[in-house]
């Protein structure tokens, strides 16, 4: 059980890394599937995971001079705010809601990215062909 915890947590970290993505849309739904861990806790645990895992990325990217301290502050405020309100609010849902909430947030952000990432490769066609309109 212990190296599937271990092995889940370095996909999340290699996938979050790479993509930019929180590790929570990666933590979540193994946790919940892979350990049947109660999606409440799961959220939890989720949280906690990524205060050192960001803290690694941040001292990476850092050193390559790509982390807005300004604006990362600025975003800190309401996304702490933003935080409190959420786990008081999570607490009145059942886990069935949370896990439709959850999956249907996990399904959007899917959509989204691949609607923009189809929208870029137009664009860069558009750019590279100028006259084949």
């Amino acid at each position: 059980m212990v190296i599937t915890i271990i092995l889940i947590g370095l996909m999340a970290g290699i996938l979050s890394g790479m993509m930019g993505v929180g590790g929570g849309l990666i933590l979540i739904p193994a946790m919940v599937l892979l350990l049947g861990i109660g999606q409440h806790a799961a959220q939890g645990i989720s949280l906690l995971v990524i205060v050192p895992t960001a803290l690694a990325g941040v001292w990476r990217l850092n050193k390559e001079k790509l982390v807005d301290f300004k604006i990362a502050f600025q975003l800190a405020i309401g996304a702490v705010i933003g935080a409190l309100i959420s786990a008081n609010l999570i607490q009145s849902l059942s886990s069935a809601t949370l896990k439709t909430v959850f999956g249907l947030f996990i399904i959007a952000v899917g959509i989204r990215t691949v609607l923009t990432a189809r929208q870029s490769k137009l664009k860069v066609r558009a750019r590279e062909h100028p006259d084949q309109d």
